[in-house]
């Protein structure tokens, strides 16, 4: 089996980081009406094996992905994304969204189309523009989930290129710096367009961090396309003192090149090794840097079936036993890569000084 080159430490204790931030769990998804109805809920994101779009269903914000589970090996979950309450709802030109006094959530569906870099402009210029109305003007975290990702669109142009074309646009027309950007997933899906979902904050602020064996994102030669993928590797969340680290989806790059093609345990551990990199570069909380041990809510994007087996054995003996972490078979945002890794750092090593 591949060893992962950045062991995490396992003989520390583990604390909360102490900044504050929406809390998030991974539900079966037969479970996740009764989940909902006893707390306050900022959304609810069904990853399941049909798509549905985003509703306001059960008085909050409700997406309904496509994405490879629903079987006895991949069950089919939903991540609900609560706060301390109360809450307030509302649909706006498409976008669905749920805030408390600090934080927002936003979702919404680009309809599937010959061409998506105009209507991914308008849709994620709505998204922003109803930030800035509610006053939750600080995006930290966006995830995207493209149909078709890998396929060239009417134009010839791969749909992913296409949607880095559109969110480039809007985020340069509402005054996104390149180290600005939040930390995103960009990944396949199984269904009809572009589905999107965002978290934001009135008063916190989201520090990116960038992994130093990696080209920025924002910083990708042209080879990937007219405008370069806006994201960072990750950002930490700073609101009452530092707060989780959002890892953006991860994979087996070191620059801008994909390494080991075809190989999916050398690109299983490349992508893990990546992500111990950014969440070494994150900076300390409670006196410490987060490492792998401290990931959780764990998400592996898997492009063939075949491979979860795999996968999962590496991601399981490097992760600690108490992570929480689903598996989704989908296309991944190259078609050079075979697995993507994302997750949540919510504790750091060590005792609090």
């Amino acid at each position: 089996m591949t060893q992962i080159q950045f062991q995490p430490r396992t003989d520390l204790p583990r604390h909360p980081a102490p900044g504050r931030a929406p809390a998030a769990a991974f539900v079966d998804i037969t479970d996740a009406d009764a989940y909902c109805a006893t707390r306050p809920v900022l959304g609810r994101i069904d990853y399941g094996d049909t798509a549905t779009g985003a509703s306001l269903t059960g008085g909050h914000p409700r997406l309904g992905l496509g994405m490879g589970t629903g079987t006895a090996d991949l069950p089919a979950f939903s991540e609900v994304w609560t706060t301390e309450g109360p809450v307030e709802t509302g649909s706006t030109d498409g976008i669905v969204w749920s805030r408390d006094d600090e934080f927002l959530l936003c979702a919404g569906h680009i309809p599937e189309a010959d061409s998506y870099a105009e209507a991914t402009r308008s849709a994620y210029t709505t998204a922003i523009d109803l930030m800035h109305e509610l006053g939750h003007t600080r995006c930290f975290r966006m995830w995207n989930f493209v149909n078709r990702i890998n396929e060239d669109n009417a134009d010839g142009l791969e749909v992913y290129r296409d949607f880095c074309l559109g969110r480039a646009h809007a985020f340069r027309r509402n005054g996104f710096a390149d180290t600005e950007v939040p930390a995103a997933t960009g990944i396949g899906a199984r269904g009809d367009g572009i589905m999107f979902y965002l978290l934001a904050s009135r008063n916190g602020h989201g520090t990116p961090a960038e992994n130093p064996q990696q080209v920025a994102a924002y910083r990708y030669p042209k080879r990937y396309g007219p405008e370069a993928p806006r994201f960072a590797r990750a950002t930490r969340l700073v609101l009452d003192g530092p707060g989780p680290v959002y890892v953006s989806g991860t994979a087996s790059i070191t620059g801008h090149l994909t390494r080991f093609h075809g190989d999916v345990e050398r690109q299983t551990g490349l992508a893990l090794e990546n992500i111990a990199r950014v969440l070494a570069a994150s900076g300390p909380a409670a006196g410490a840097v987060p490492d792998l041990y401290d990931l959780d809510l764990v998400k592996v994007y898997v492009r063939h079936a075949d491979d979860v087996p795999t996968v999962r054995a590496i991601v399981e003996a490097t992760l600690s036993p108490h992570a929480e972490v689903r598996y989704l078979v989908v296309d991944v945002c190259r078609a050079d890569l075979l697995v993507e890794i994302e997750g949540i750092a919510r504790t750091v090593a060590g005792p609090r000084p």
